[in-house]
């Protein structure tokens, strides 16, 4: 389900995002930057110093898009100013330090954003949810990468060549990061313990529901969801 807000510029056309899934939000950065850096004091001291931080304007760009349309959506869901939304964080799954998975203070709507050069998506949810866009990678970045996989992920792309093989690790990508950031282990966890496969369909992970979203050419796209009980 793509949506249109005040925020966007244009959303892609997406298909139906897994059930437990209230919003996908698509948005072009070089369209967008302008208005998120002029409303930058939505933001929270925290990113705001963040975003002062950047020292490429296109991070910084991104960064804003993200942060701003993400308080405006949350504002719209919550009935309440986008300056006024609280942002907090889950403690880590792996240290118990508090820089674990972000979430609005007493879990009324899930929320996941990615930002990457030129667009951001953002997942508005009823349960767990993550979501991940990239650019396709360098062959050369693949061949970095593949070796980290699940083994019926790593067998898939080895059986594939070229331009094939980039678009198959990157769909593979963009699921584990999805999931990875829906169950909060984010990329500190083995990168071979689940399978979400690198082939058109993602792979079935018990609890979850994981699909490939509509991206601009040069993207990739996918959003991982906790099944609803």
């Amino acid at each position: 389900m793509a949506t249109e807000s005040p925020a966007d510029s244009r959303s892609v056309t997406t298909p139906a995002p897994p059930p437990g899934v209230e919003l996908v939000w698509y948005g072009r950065v070089p369209a967008l930057a302008a208005d998120a850096l002029a409303h930058r004091g939505l933001l929270d001291a925290g990113e705001q110093a963040r975003l002062d931080g950047f020292l490429r304007p296109r991070d910084r760009d991104a960064y804003a898009v993200a942060h701003v349309a993400l308080r405006r959506l949350l504002g719209e869901r919550l009935g309440l100013p986008p300056g006024a939304v609280v942002v907090e964080r889950r403690p880590c799954l792996h240290c118990g330090g508090p820089h674990g998975r972000p979430v609005v203070a007493g879990d009324p709507v899930h929320f996941s954003l990615s930002h990457t050069t030129g667009a951001v998506l953002i997942a508005l949810a009823r349960t767990a949810v993550g979501v991940d866009i990239e650019r396709l990678p360098s062959p050369a970045s693949v061949d970095d990468i593949a070796d980290q996989l699940h083994p019926g992920e790593r067998a898939g792309l080895a059986a594939l060549t070229g331009e094939e093989r980039v678009r198959a690790f990157a769909r593979c990508w963009t699921r584990k990061e999805a999931f990875l950031k829906a169950t909060g282990a984010g990329l500190t966890e083995d990168l071979s313990r689940t399978l979400v496969g690198a082939g058109p369909r993602p792979a079935e992970v018990p609890g979850w529901s994981i699909a490939d979203l509509a991206a601009d050419a040069g993207y990739t796209a996918a959003v991982a969801v906790q099944t609803p009980q």
